[in-house]
């Protein structure tokens, strides 16, 4: 899949991570069908390979399905063979390699310019700022942006709705929502209020469509 293209055109990727399988499975299937295109399951949650595998088979062969916290070679190969077609990690190491190698494209986390210079290197397809409110928000972006005006970006790390278009309008070409998306949704929680949020996301990346 060319993500790249893909978070250029959705804007929003949704961050899956809880405790129940069964919920976090019902989580990733309301988000599909709310038109939620790319989502991504982290490894943290409980049986996320179950959930992801199961996730596979529900969506079919062609819905982009990602698997987060990828920090080792064997995370992306088992999540590769779960069935998830892009990797997200949380900063650079053996996983970029690894899932780079598997054919999947990589969200890679980056903090630093001088991170920024290297995952660009391992062929990253997008940089996902992490943790991006907690590293200074729309104004560490800007300031990213002066030396690599043409970067990818993706603010990951406590972005609600606000946030979310603060930083579609300071020129990232995505952002990754988890908590203020997902609610308790993936632990057993309302999957009609998780509706209620993305149809609410939706909205917001839909100002930034291009």
């Amino acid at each position: 899949m060319d993500l790249r293209a893909a978070l250029a055109a959705h804007r929003l990727v949704a961050i899956v991570r809880g405790d129940d399988p069964a919920a976090a499975l019902r989580t990733v299937l309301a988000l599909a069908a709310e038109g939620i295109e790319l989502i991504e399951v982290s490894l943290t949650g409980k049986d996320a390979l179950t959930v992801i595998e199961q996730a596979r088979q529900a969506l079919g062969p062609d819905r982009p399905l990602g698997a987060g916290t990828v920090l080792t070679a064997e995370d992306a190969r088992v999540a590769h063979r779960a069935g998830a077609d892009f990797a997200v990690t949380p900063a650079l190491g053996e996983g970029v390699d690894a899932a780079r190698e598997l054919g999947m494209p990589v969200l890679a986390g980056v903090m630093t310019p001088t991170e920024i210079v290297t995952a660009r290197g391992l062929g990253a397809a997008a940089l996902k700022i992490f943790p991006a409110e907690q590293a200074g928000g729309t104004a560490y972006l800007k300031a990213l942006r002066g030396p690599f005006p043409h970067e990818p970006f993706v603010p990951v790390g406590g972005v609600d709705e606000a946030a979310a278009r603060g930083y579609l309008a300071a020129g990232a070409v995505a952002v990754g929502v988890g908590s203020p998306l997902i609610g308790d949704a993936a632990d057993g929680g309302s999957i009609t209020d998780l509706r209620e949020r993305a149809r609410a996301f939706r909205a917001v990346v839909g100002e930034f469509a291009r």
